[in-house]
């Protein structure tokens, strides 16, 4: 009995490692990409000027983060964006899915601390 409970504690202990080790979003580097690569169709709030390119503020991140993958792996199609998506990392495409995710669909910033990089003022 004593011996499964160190079991499923240590257990317990490597998951909750692995788990912190896992490397959260970073708004100021997603936004960053964004304004290098991605506003030119999406704009740098995430809302297209042009009906060709849809608007990504306020898409869930995991849906965004799934289509670049799929656009780097070659599982879904599209020459600009197969190109864009080959170039980018596993953390690059976390940051930019967060940063689109965390402006409202209006464009507007929703959880960027106010005075950081990327935070946009109400006007």
């Amino acid at each position: 009995m004593i011996r499964r409970m160190i079991v499923l504690g240590l257990g317990s202990l490597v998951l909750t490692a692995a788990g912190a080790a896992a490397r959260a979003a970073d708004l100021r580097a997603g936004e960053a990409i964004v304004q290098r690569t991605c506003y030119a169709c999406h704009g740098l709030n995430g809302v297209s000027s042009m009906s060709l390119y849809p608007n990504l503020a306020g898409q869930k991140q995991a849906y965004l983060a799934a289509q670049l993958r799929a656009f780097r792996d070659g599982s879904r199609q599209n020459p600009i964006m197969t190109l864009i998506a080959a170039h980018l990392s596993a953390a690059q495409i976390k940051d930019v899915a967060a940063y689109f995710a965390s402006l409202e669909p209006s464009g507007r910033a929703t959880c960027i601390p106010r005075g950081a990089a990327g935070h946009h003022p109400p006007g």
